[in-house]
């Protein structure tokens, strides 16, 4: 089985890229994030002509996350359990394929409203980790994927890239970070590539890309049995180089 995860940064200027990744990939579920459209703008029908359904949670300009599934999937959760109704930001999807739950997600950055913003990251994450929790007090398997717009150590990201002051890499995300860990879930990329780098964003400016400035910000959180099984957590670097990219590539996970 094959599950992937992909910042997009806009499917609707970067539908093409998506179609041709997956038919040459094939996953089981593609999780999206950032898709920047209502779900009636999703490109559904082009997905769905390749035999993938959708699932979205959509929200116009900014944010939003979706699922292209190839087996049976329902979806459980359209939104963050425990961030209250006043959560409008589109930024959660859980579905349940094949006895397993799988958590697409969109962390918020942190950087932009000043600490209340900040305040906001730090209140998604602990309430991801009470779902996480719940999750895994049912015995159910669980991933969770996407973009978590967090460095957990020094060796996921360039010299020099982010200022230690980013939200990136302050110290009270990186410690919600691990609480999400020491619930016993795996590190999937590390649990295979534990030295080196290993980045999956390189942004626009500054000639990050040719210069490999690159920040390891797209995770996959696996449950016990699942990471017994894991066989592959490759991010697609060649994805970056390509026309009009997004600046993040697909992170792909297999069991």
């Amino acid at each position: 089985m094959r599950i992937a995860t992909w910042n997009v940064n806009s499917i609707r200027q970067r539908d093409g890229h998506v179609r041709r990744w997956l038919g040459v990939h094939q996953p089981e579920l593609l999780f999206l994030q950032e898709i920047k459209c209502e779900e009636p703008a999703f490109p559904a029908a082009g997905f769905e002509a390749m035999g993938y359904r959708s699932a979205v949670v959509g929200q116009k300009s900014y944010n939003g996350v979706a699922v292209l599934a190839r087996v049976p999937f329902e979806v459980s959760q359209r939104s963050l359990p425990g961030m209250g109704a006043a959560e409008e930001a589109a930024r959660y999807i859980e579905v349940t394929a094949a006895g397993i739950t799988f958590a697409g997600i969109y962390l918020p950055n942190g950087n932009s409203g000043g600490e209340a913003g900040f305040d906001y990251k730090l209140r998604w994450m602990e309430a991801l980790r009470a779902r996480a929790a719940a999750l895994l007090e049912a015995d159910r398997p669980l991933a969770i994927l996407g973009d978590f717009n967090l460095c957990p150590t020094d060796a996921d990201y360039a010299r020099g890239a982010l200022p230690p002051t980013d939200a990136l890499v302050r110290p009270e995300s990186r410690a919600r970070f691990r609480a999400l860990i020491w619930l016993g879930l795996t590190d999937a990329v590390r649990a295979l590539h534990p030295k080196g780098p290993v980045y999956t964003f390189w942004d626009y400016q500054a000639g990050a890309w040719p210069r490999d400035i690159g920040l390891r910000i797209d995770h996959a959180l696996l449950s016990p049995g699942l990471a017994e099984r894991l066989t592959e957590a490759t991010p697609d670097r060649a994805e970056r180089g390509m026309e009009k990219a997004s600046d993040h590539v697909p992170l792909t996970v297999a069991f």
